[in-house]
């Protein structure tokens, strides 16, 4: 389980600078930007904060996303 204070500092890295960057924590597997709605997955309890991770799913609705994230093979 990732650790509440973890959640609380985290903020999705394209928007932190120019707006607030805030998270929501979405069926404890993916982090959803409030800003830009990048969607950041959490694999094994671990947040992928990539850019690059983010921008794969900015277009997939939150209702879609895959329980759990898919493994980065």
């Amino acid at each position: 389980m990732v650790s509440k204070l973890l959640l609380e500092m985290l903020r999705c890295p394209v928007c932190v600078r120019e707006e607030k960057g805030l998270l929501d924590f979405y069926k404890e597997s993916w982090l959803v930007c409030q800003d830009c709605g990048r969607k950041y997955p959490v694999v094994e309890d671990i947040p992928v904060m990539l850019i690059e991770e983010g921008d794969k799913w900015v277009s997939t609705p939150v209702e879609s996303l895959p329980v759990p994230p898919p493994s980065m093979d």
